[in-house]
């Protein structure tokens, strides 16, 4: 599915933010990750990654956001705990990430920009919405609870509630299912490429989210996606 353009329309000299708007009129939902594409707390998880190693006298490996890059909260767990040779089981693993991360969820993480605007015009629409994301559902519930943005999706899944994580398409499929939808009239947004790859399995039109935290990443997220966007606000 690399580089196919499912959602892409004609007049590619169009800003991708026009582009998007233009194929809302045309999908019949909008699926989005969490981490990074709607709520910036991507430099969070670094910190608790950071953190948590720490306490068992390991320094974070460079390679780790790469290694766990789509990973549900669960098989973060068994890959934390296979490869740092770590004591603790996989409930009080996730229960330690739970504990340190709810309260900047809270506190610290703000919206991406333009995301409640976007929002209010999905729900000014009668779009469907919905969140695929990778997190635990306990952090899920408070970020949407905290940011006050619960009441705009229909349906939210974790990766911990199907199968397998992203790259796979499970929670995108799961989500477009129980919103009702075909899975090719979705459009997802998503910041990394294990989850534009997962929107891309599952059939759907991706557009990427810029992201500080990706900015490397950035050759790859444009390559695999339909669409890219720096900020919510270019749709309009």
């Amino acid at each position: 599915m690399e580089g196919q353009k499912t959602g892409a329309l004609p007049g590619q000299e169009k800003p991708d933010g026009q582009q998007v708007r233009q194929l809302l009129g045309r999908q019949a939902a909008v699926i989005f990750d969490l981490d990074g594409t709607l709520v910036d707390s991507m430099w969070m998880w670094e910190q608790i990654d950071i953190e948590y190693l720490s306490r068992h006298g390991y320094e974070r490996p460079p390679t780790l956001e790469k290694d766990i890059e789509g990973m549900s909260f669960s098989e973060t767990a068994v890959y934390f705990k296979e490869t740092f040779c770590l004591p603790d089981s996989l409930e009080q693993i996730k229960q330690a990430w739970i504990d340190m991360s709810i309260e900047k969820y809270r506190r610290e993480v703000p919206l991406k920009k333009g995301a409640l605007r976007f929002l209010q015009f999905l729900k000014g629409s009668g779009i469907p919405v919905g969140i695929a994301t990778s997190n635990n559902r306990e952090i899920v519930d408070v970020v949407t609870k905290s940011l006050k943005i619960r009441p705009y999706f229909q349906v939210i899944a974790t990766a911990c509630e199907v199968a397998a994580g992203k790259p796979a398409p499970d929670v995108y499929l799961n989500v477009a299912g129980r919103l009702r939808v075909e899975p090719e009239q979705c459009l997802v947004f998503e910041d990394v490429p294990a989850g534009i790859l997962s929107g891309k399995a599952a059939g759907m039109a991706v557009c990427a989210v810029a992201d500080v935290f990706s900015a490397h990443m950035e050759e790859e997220k444009r390559r695999l996606a339909d669409f890219f966007i720096e900020d919510y606000d270019e749709i309009f």
